[in-house]
């Protein structure tokens, strides 16, 4: 096992006392390229290429002398510290850390980013990376090879956001562009980069001098899952109602990094608050007045959607793909539409037993496991204590088995 490794960050400024001391007295020295071809490398230590961090980690492992790993940025932020500390390579590790990649991509585009979310998109990331950017305004993107800003711009078609590119940071390569996330595909992006992704309504919230947790702010708009029917523009619809929308995202869970549907969004109730849980969110329905009563739900309570005129199930053919869904109309022919997609859940209602039937075998034939629980909430004057309305609906949800919840 190595007697020592210490992981020294990187950002292009001139290495620390402490950095050039590890690095003189390594016998093994791992890194990109660029970070090998630094003249502080001893010339008779060996030198490992960094690319897979676990491989790299087990040969350090292996290796009796003094290891040092040259790694971009903040190590112990996305970086290779986690890997390496890991409890099957037994490696103690200290760290000489620097500005961050994405600290040093704000600073070049002269913006704060403590109300920044961040992620990293690599191929099997990637979707949920361009979610979180279809649900917040501001998102910095880690970017790999096969998941950069052309595939960014591709994924968010329909959406428009401003790209902050910044190319090999650090370096005297280093480059920074500004274009819309229509026009990314049409360069070729060199690597690392960072990408910042801004842009759609601002939310609403504490002054940024109140701030007091990085990313969003789970305090933002008012408490409660549901809000009450007089929160929204127009009478809702009877899929609609306080509690029935409660059991629904109860079930479907949307969360950050999700993409909901939700078809026949009608005032936009549900859709306003799977969007107030953090989930990116693609609204449907035929009505353009129900378009619009969602477009201004969404600006009063300061969250981000895509809207999408059209009649399903014909419309829903050209969307990017859904974890969760909320059918709020259309019937079997809809329900069947989207269990060929495949979404881990899906949520529906019904007015009648019959018609509750009909739906749960669709989603059954298709492999879902259903439930269904019918749902009766009662309004009362708290005043007299008299019935002012009633409201019952049969809730189906559908999950899927072989995938996690």
């Amino acid at each position: 096992m190595a007697d020592r490794v210490t992981v020294i960050g990187w950002d292009g400024s001139p290495l620390t006392a402490a950095a050039r001391s590890a690095l003189g007295a390594a016998t093994l020295v791992a890194g990109a390229g660029h970070h090998l071809a630094l003249p502080e490398v001893p010339p008779g230590a060996e030198r490992i290429r960094l690319g897979s961090v676990a491989l790299a980690a087990r040969r350090i492992a292996a290796h009796r002398g003094t290891a040092v790993v040259l790694a971009e940025g903040d190590p112990g932020f996305f970086g290779v510290v986690r890997t390496l500390r890991a409890p099957e390579f037994g490696l103690e590790v200290e760290v000489v850390p620097a500005v961050s990649s994405v600290a040093a991509a704000f600073a070049r585009a002269g913006m704060p980013w403590d109300d920044a979310q961040v992620v990293v998109a690599h191929r099997r990331t990637l979707r949920r990376a361009v979610n979180v950017c279809r649900a917040h305004t501001k998102v910095a993107v880690l970017t790999s090879p096969g998941a950069g800003p052309a595939e960014l711009g591709l994924l968010l078609e329909g959406v428009h956001r401003t790209f902050v590119i910044c190319e090999e940071l650090g370096t005297d390569r280093e480059q920074v562009s500004v274009v819309t996330s229509d026009k990314a595909a049409d360069h070729t992006w060199r690597d690392p980069n960072v990408v910042i992704v801004i842009g759609g309504p601002a939310r609403g919230g504490p002054a940024p001098e109140d701030g007091w947790i990085a990313g969003r702010d789970p305090g933002t708009g008012p408490r409660g899952w549901t809000q009450p029917a007089d929160a929204y523009v127009g009478d809702l619809g009877e899929g609609e109602t306080d509690m029935l929308r409660a059991a629904q995202l109860a079930r479907l869970g949307p969360r950050t990094g999700d993409l909901v549907w939700d078809i026949g969004c009608g005032a936009g109730a549900f859709a306003t608050e799977a969007a107030r849980a953090g989930a990116a969110v693609l609204a449907v329905d035929r009505d353009l007045g129900a378009c619009a009563r969602t477009d201004a739900a969404a600006r009063r309570f300061g969250v981000q959607m895509q809207i999408v005129h059209g009649t399903a199930p014909h419309v829903l053919e050209d969307l990017p793909e859904p974890d969760v869904v909320r059918v709020g109309g259309g019937g079997a022919a809809v329900v069947s539409a989207v269990a060929d997609r495949r979404p881990r859940r899906i949520v529906a209602h019904a007015a009648t037993r019959d018609e509750a039937e009909l739906l749960g075998r669709d989603l059954t034939e298709h492999g879902y496991e259903v439930e269904c629980a019918l749902l009766q909430s009662v309004g009362l004057d708290t005043r007299t204590w008299t019935e002012t309305e009633r409201s019952v609906a049969f809730l189906l949800s559908g999950v899927l088995p072989d995938r996690s919840p």
